[in-house]
């Protein structure tokens, strides 16, 4: 029927897991085709709704990791396993795990922005055989910041792992650093060939792109994705629009050759 995806939907809560205080996984019912970079809008009547990306996709299931930053959040966090929420979606396009097969795979996430890409990383970290080298760099504020640990554990023993913070107390003994101070360390068999994807706040994409770019990667090899600029989800309320393009409608994901020109 025409219009019905745009109709909300109510999903059980199948699991809830804490990352943080502010910041846990809801494991949500669903039954339908997904990507990775695609979100749902998540809502509850008279409180409002809020768009949140998937970061991590099962057979009748999709995890969304949300962040208590609102009133929508917020009463999405007074939820528990059992309960239900309304949902519609999902919208954007999403990452296509086929363009990144049979390469040398680059992926660079800042805090929240591990949550779109944690599908491709899941996808190569099981199908090591269907990519060459990979290499996963992943920043967080702090040491309390990190999200998805225990996925951390395994992909350091899947690929070449950089998990750095911004800063940490005294006795730390991870890697410290912005993420853009990795590039320059890559080990690449050859980087005009090697694909890239980047997401996280504007001014790490746009560092970090830069970053690639010295390093010899080539513009159509590298894709962003802007999903923090989501709202409404069908580019009706013009909230995502940068230039001519609709975020919600004709991304999130953008290659770069096209990306570069939405960058704030």
């Amino acid at each position: 029927m025409k219009g019905r995806e745009y109709a909300p939907f109510l999903s059980k809560i199948v699991k809830v897991k804490k990352h943080t205080e502010i910041e846990y996984t809801f494991s949500m019912e669903y039954f339908g085709d997904v990507k990775p970079g695609q979100f749902f809008e998540v809502s509850i009547p008279k409180y409002g709704e809020a768009p949140i990306s998937v970061s991590g996709i099962g057979p009748d299931y999709v995890d969304l990791t949300i962040r208590r930053v609102g009133r929508v959040t917020g009463e999405v966090f007074e939820r528990y396993e059992g309960d239900s929420l309304f949902m519609r979606g999902p919208y954007g396009n999403g990452f296509d795990v086929d363009d990144y097969k049979d390469s040398e795979l680059v992926v660079i996430a800042g805090g929240t922005g591990v949550s779109p890409v944690r599908g491709v990383v899941e996808y190569f970290s099981h199908h090591s055989g269907e990519r060459k080298g990979m290499t996963l760099i992943a920043g967080f504020k702090s040491p309390g910041d990190i999200l998805f640990q225990e996925d951390f554990k395994e992909w350091d023993q899947t690929m070449d792992l950089i998990l750095t913070v911004d800063g940490a107390e005294d006795g730390y003994g991870g890697r410290v650093g912005l993420v853009t101070k990795y590039i320059s360390d890559l080990d690449l068999k050859d980087a005009s060939s090697a694909k890239a994807i980047v997401v996280g706040p504007p001014a790490m994409m746009r560092f970090s792109v830069k970053g690639l770019l010295e390093r010899g990667f080539l513009e159509e090899n590298i894709w962003v994705s802007y999903e923090r600029k989501m709202c409404c989800g069908i580019g009706k309320c013009g909230h995502c629009r940068i230039g001519d393009k609709y975020v919600c409608v004709d991304g999130p994901v953008f290659p770069y050759t096209v990306g570069k020109n939405l960058l704030d």
